[in-house]
């Protein structure tokens, strides 16, 4: 499939850092640190997550996933980044852009989360910005998207703080927690 495959998107995603993180494509080796993080902030999580498989948390689930992550870089479909702490080299978090889609519209989605010890500490907006810079940098892409529950304050605060402006309301745009919830739709450009 390489011959479908963006000019910008060649390599795969190189490790990205400053002073706060470093981001880089999971691998079978964060299994437990990922496991251990997702599971002490299960109750911080779901309310703003699809719902959980029951085997979400094991081994051979945790395999899919990175195969499925190394997948969608391959294909110019998505860019999966786990979030270290640049300090202390743990875990703290996960952020995805995704639905990337080429041709005239050279866009794509940002997902993230974050661990429940480690929310609010500038570990996701650091992340964000550096993703912004690889996503407009060496994808290419016009336009990075993202979406939030109206109620959560702090995604909401992320997103401005990093550039996203506000475009609308999608109705039952996401199933969350088991329902169908309207979301609000945020989209920072490249210039």
């Amino acid at each position: 499939m390489s011959f479908l495959r963006s000019p910008f998107a060649a390599d795969p995603p190189p490790a990205l850092r400053d002073a706060h993180v470093v981001l880089r494509v999971p691998d079978m080796a964060d299994f437990e640190q990922w496991a251990n993080l997702r599971l002490a902030s299960r109750d911080f999580l779901t309310p703003w997550e699809p719902v959980w498989p029951s085997n979400d948390l094991t081994r051979g689930a945790f395999r899919a996933r990175v195969r499925q992550y190394h997948r969608d870089v391959d294909d110019d479909a998505a860019y999966p980044f786990f979030i270290f702490d640049a300090r202390g080299g743990h875990l703290v978090g996960a952020l995805t852009l995704s639905n990337v889609r080429r041709g005239v519209a050279q866009a794509g989605t940002l997902g993230y989360w974050i661990g429940a010890p480690y929310a609010r500490h500038g570990y996701m907006s650091s992340a964000v910005r550096l993703v912004l810079g690889y996503a407009f940098g060496q994808l290419g892409l016009h336009r990075v998207e993202a979406a939030c529950l109206p109620h959560n304050a702090a995604s909401i605060a992320l997103l401005r703080r990093t550039g996203f402006e506000h475009e609308g309301l999608a109705r039952a745009y996401l199933k969350i927690a088991g329902e169908w919830r309207d979301h609000l739709l945020f989209a920072k450009l490249a210039s």
